[in-house]
């Protein structure tokens, strides 16, 4: 069942054990974000375009990354890294962070979704991080509806999700290990989802629980 979403931001060249990790689980990858530099970069990066074609071979979507400072970044600097994202790593779908969950900046996100749609970008995921306005379901795929730890998703689950039109996906983090965010996920609505073990402000440079490559391997 391909339902994890994984947000992987190490370099491969840093880390190609647990990238070559990430390929060998694509049975199970509904996508996988790219993510150079905070976005494409200023400039191409062989070791992404690479691991962005061998995912590709293995029939897993590749999203790029972008963020969107919840509706305050002009429209054309996000759709330029976009662009980046296609021209330089092939992408075939999107991935944006920081995205507004209220009403109104709905406008600010249908006109990007239109553009996206445009430019043939495929898959578009929508990282709210909370339960946005039902309306963000018309113009997306996938929304992310909670992301934060464990200890909060158990604690405080998301609220009941009233929309309809697009995936769920919840991405958890300070995740024991040996926890498998599956079960919980689905009991909560969300057909996605990935967690992880790493704290702190970079808990996205750790691969999800049962993924991580055999210590040792480099």
């Amino acid at each position: 069942m391909k339902d994890l979403l994984v947000p992987y931001y190490e370099h491969p060249a840093v880390r190609p054990a647990e990238w070559d990790a990430l390929v060998a689980a694509a049975p199970r990858l509904y996508g996988v974000v790219l993510n150079p530099a905070s976005g494409p970069g200023e400039h191409p990066d062989a070791g992404f375009a690479a691991v962005a074609g061998r995912l590709r071979a293995a029939d897993v979507r590749v999203l790029g990354y972008v963020d969107t400072a919840y509706a305050r970044r002009p429209l054309a600097d996000v759709l330029g890294e976009l662009a980046r994202h296609r021209d330089w790593f092939g992408t075939d779908g999107v991935f944006l962070d920081q995205v507004a969950a209220t009403e109104g900046e709905f406008g600010y996100y249908r006109r990007l979704a239109t553009a996206v749609r445009g430019l043939g970008r495929g898959t578009l995921v929508l990282n709210h991080g909370t339960v946005p306005h039902p309306s963000y379901a018309r113009i997306a795929d996938v929304l992310v509806t909670f992301e934060g730890t464990w200890a909060t998703y158990r604690r405080k689950p998301p609220p009941r999700w009233t929309g309809a039109g697009a995936v769920l996906c919840h991405l958890v983090h300070a995740a024991p290990a040996g926890v498998d965010a599956a079960a919980p996920a689905r009991e909560r609505g969300a057909a996605l989802h990935c967690a992880v073990p790493g704290t702190g402000d970079h808990p996205w440079g750790t691969l999800p629980n049962g993924l991580a490559p055999a210590p040792g391997t480099r």
